[in-house]
């Protein structure tokens, strides 16, 4: 019998039409993802007017970012930002485990209707949350602050992570837990030094979370914050907008500076957010 014979394909391997099909609609899908990304990054560097003719090749210029960093107030919004969505991450975080590992771990009156709470919360859309959140900031003096505001985010970040926590927790063996009482350590010593070291993942995760929530969100702190050297970068880019004339150059270049700090935090929390991610699905 003459001619070679064709080796049959191992379990798992995919034929050389369906692998062509897969990396074409890999290819197609980071285009369509990129494609808002790249024409921003373009659009900003076309000068203040260039975004009016972008089929028009007319070189690019730094001038959007120059005014936006030495003309407006953009710095100081910058500021606040961090500082509203540290503040957030650090208190959403801290209150989020410390409620997770509660849940996971103790046997209270209530604890399963509290964890209920954090879910139906979840529930309501943020423009109906504005209005008593409104109100309940100005009986106590907060509006137009910093911590009204990072109040708010964690109010809106902390029930997804403390959900997320305590999937996390329950997959750490118990055991652990019952060697620091062993070793005289208190129910919170033996939560610090014991349960958070190894739960890096998980507080990546959330605190990525928490950093991002807070970052972006624009209805919260465009109702809030009422002066303009208390807004946070998301109202302030709205001021580069107008009834009568729209600045998309500026706009565009605040946009891709403001992507900066959140990739960065992206970049730092990656190696923790796949594992961070799949753990609290199983418990070890």
């Amino acid at each position: 019998m003459s001619g070679t014979t064709r080796r049959p394909r191992e379990r798992g391997q995919r034929s050389r039409g369906a692998s062509v099909a897969l990396h074409t609609a890999l290819i197609c899908a980071s285009a369509i993802s990129l494609f808002p990304v790249l024409f921003i990054v373009f659009v900003s560097l076309r000068g203040r007017d260039g975004w009016q003719e972008p089929t028009r090749f007319v070189g690019f210029d730094f001038s959007n970012y120059t005014h936006i960093l030495s003309e407006t107030k953009f710095l100081t919004w910058f500021g606040n930002s961090v500082i509203v969505a540290l503040g957030a991450t650090v208190l959403g975080v801290l209150i989020a485990a410390t409620a997770g590992y509660a849940v996971s771990r103790m046997r209270f009156p209530g604890h399963r209707p509290l964890m209920w709470t954090f879910l139906v919360v979840q529930m309501f859309p943020m423009a109906v949350l504005i209005v008593p959140l409104y109100n309940i900031l100005g009986e106590l003096e907060l509006l137009d602050s910093y911590a009204g505001l990072v109040l708010t985010y964690c109010s809106v970040s902390v029930p997804f992570c403390a959900w997320m926590l305590k999937g996390y927790f329950d997959s750490i063996p118990a055991e652990i837990d019952e060697a620091g009482r062993v070793d005289g350590l208190t129910p919170f010593g033996t939560f610090w030094r014991l349960i958070v070291p190894l739960a890096r993942p998980g507080l990546a995760v959330t605190g990525f979370y928490s950093f991002i929530t807070a970052w972006g969100e624009v209805a919260f702190a465009s109702q809030f914050m009422s002066s303009e050297d208390h807004y946070t970068l998301a109202v302030g880019l709205q001021t580069f907008v107008g009834q009568q004339k729209a600045e998309w150059g500026l706009m565009t270049a605040a946009a891709v500076l403001i992507t900066v700090p959140a990739g960065l935090v992206f970049f730092l929390a990656q190696r923790h957010l796949v594992a961070g991610l799949t753990a609290g699905g199983t418990k070890g």
